[in-house]
């Protein structure tokens, strides 16, 4: 009954965990596309290396979110608020 328990709140977590990857990866893609786009002092072109670079930013923001997320986690566990 308890492995039954432990293991449905691991698969929660898991899909929780390929959600907010997901999400962090659009907000890199996105913000440093916007970046290069409207920053002042940068040709106002989309090129390339720039596509590069906002694949680059938000893969990385991607790890670095999917590496903080385990050990929030493991300060609160059951998921509860304020317990």
């Amino acid at each position: 009954m308890i492995e039954q328990e432990q293991g449905q709140s691991s698969g929660k977590a898991g899909e929780a965990r390929r959600w907010v990857g997901g999400a962090v990866f659009l907000v890199g893609l996105v913000g440093t596309l916007a970046f290069f786009a409207f920053f002042p002092g940068l040709p106002h072109v989309i090129d390339w290396g720039a596509v590069l670079a906002s694949l680059a930013v938000a893969t990385v923001a991607r790890w670095c979110c999917l590496k903080w997320v385990p050990k929030r986690a493991g300060k609160n566990p059951g998921g509860a608020r304020g317990a």
